[in-house]
């Protein structure tokens, strides 16, 4: 009796080991890595909303200084990937079509039927094309925001310049999606007469330009230069040779008075997707209601050409899914879907475009990756004074490409940038600035 009451309470022991060891295994904890808080929060908000028994366990290493890819590339090689990371639109590639991209989980991976879905929601097309990866065809990652790009506008200056304000009319005014800059320059010259600056600098024009090129800046292995980029060295010239715009450069503070309208001269508008309005001319007009500074004196159009900036990618990788148990495959599967796919009033894409994700209020707008979202949502913004920008945005995300990016766009725009102010500011050729281009390039990149 006593043996076999031994053998029973060793037998009750072994089990609760193995309980004990399982649970330490199976710890219910979802770890994420990204670059700022905006994704954990979002995954917190979930795991609050569905009473989830799950933690979260967040790493954030900032981009300054080039800190968060060699961050993420070590813990990507190591043995705790995280379950999901953020990716952010200048170095996406690298993650899903690049040299790291064999990382990332597919998302089929996880269960999701990502053909349908994405269909299902209407992500805009440049997105997914971003998050699929060559190798296999498959979707690694997606955006929550849409980042196609407009021509945000000075009402006040259109009345004077044209005698109205209305979008439509501006549109045609500047050559909105006639992929052409023709009647952008006629326009130029009609704010010119006024004394008016058409943009700001020629940073502006650019991101236009280098999202609605044909090719990208790598081509079979080798340095390749568009014409449409090529452009830019024309274009640069013209608008300073003709005082089209007060010089700035972009992200500096001349720039930034530009949006209050304290430069040299009135700036009549800016290229850019919402975030651009929500984050950054909303912090730099000057005020927060109608009449302070700018605010309430802009609207949205057509951009001549159709082109995306920016924008923050959702991926998982495939270590961290090939050790999850099915609940919490399940779980991650779930949080990505809700982020980027799902389309119903409880989704973060939909509270995300109506400014909901403060409960109880309503803050700020933005447009997001799902076309089906932005359809039935309240585009419209104080900013704007009232204009709903969806109207203009949704278009913009259907006319934008992804397919002229690279894993090295960051460092290759930077050395073009340099060039083409050396060529503008006379200190090279147009020769040279191309000479320069190209060595650069090679010292940087080691791309010929």
């Amino acid at each position: 009796m006593k043996k076999k009451l031994l053998a029973a309470l060793l037998a009750v022991a072994m089990v609760a080991t193995m309980f004990a060891g399982c649970g330490k295994k199976e710890e219910k904890v979802i770890n994420v890595m990204s670059f700022t808080d905006e994704i954990p929060n979002m995954i917190q908000k979930y795991l609050d909303m569905t009473k989830s028994d799950y933690k979260l366990n967040t790493t954030i290493v900032a981009t300054t200084d080039q800190q968060y890819q060699p961050a993420l590339d070590e813990m990507l090689k190591g043995d705790n990937a995280p379950d999901l990371y953020g990716l952010e639109a200048a170095f996406v590639l690298k993650y899903t079509q690049g040299d790291a991209a064999g990382f990332a989980a597919t998302y089929d991976d996880l269960g999701i039927d990502t053909t349908k879905r994405i269909a299902d929601a209407k992500i805009a097309t440049y997105a997914a094309e971003v998050g699929t990866r060559p190798a296999d065809g498959k979707v690694v990652a997606l955006p929550y925001q849409a980042t196609g790009g407009c021509f945000i506008y000075r009402r006040s200056i259109a009345k004077d310049t044209w005698g109205t304000d209305d979008p439509k009319t501006i549109s045609e005014k500047i050559g909105g999606g006639s992929q052409s800059w023709d009647q952008f320059w006629v326009a130029a010259e009609d704010l010119k007469a006024k004394g008016y600056g058409i943009i700001s600098g020629d940073g502006d024009i650019w991101h236009a330009i280098e999202n609605s090129s044909d090719s990208a800046w790598i081509v079979d292995g080798k340095l390749n230069i568009d014409p449409k980029r090529e452009a830019l060295l024309d274009v640069s010239k013209k608008l300073k040779d003709n005082d089209y715009h007060n010089e700035t450069q972009d992200w500096q503070d001349g720039w930034f008075a530009d949006m209050k309208g304290e430069g040299p001269k009135q700036i009549f508008g800016f290229f850019g997707p919402a975030w651009l309005i929500n984050y950054t001319m909303g912090d730099n007009c000057g005020g927060k209601t109608k009449g302070e500074g700018t605010f309430g004196d802009w609207a949205v159009t057509n951009s001549p050409v159709g082109f995306c900036w920016g924008g923050t990618y959702v991926a998982s990788a495939k270590s961290a899914v090939d050790k999850m148990n099915d609940e919490k495959k399940a779980l991650v599967a779930d949080i990505i879907e809700w982020i980027t796919l799902d389309t119903d009033e409880n989704s973060l894409q939909y509270k995300w475009a109506n400014g909901l994700m403060v409960d109880g209020e309503v803050g700020t707008k933005d447009t997001v990756a799902s076309a089906v979202v932005m359809e039935k949502s309240n585009g419209e913004v104080a900013f704007l004074d009232g204009q709903n920008m969806f109207e203009y945005f949704v278009p913009a995300g259907d006319y934008a490409t992804g397919a002229n990016m690279t894993q090295h766009d960051e460092a290759i725009n930077g050395c073009w940038r340099e060039a083409v102010r050396a060529y503008v500011a006379g200190d090279v050729t147009r020769e040279g600035a191309i000479e320069k281009f190209r060595a650069d390039v090679k010292s940087k990149v080691g791309i010929e």
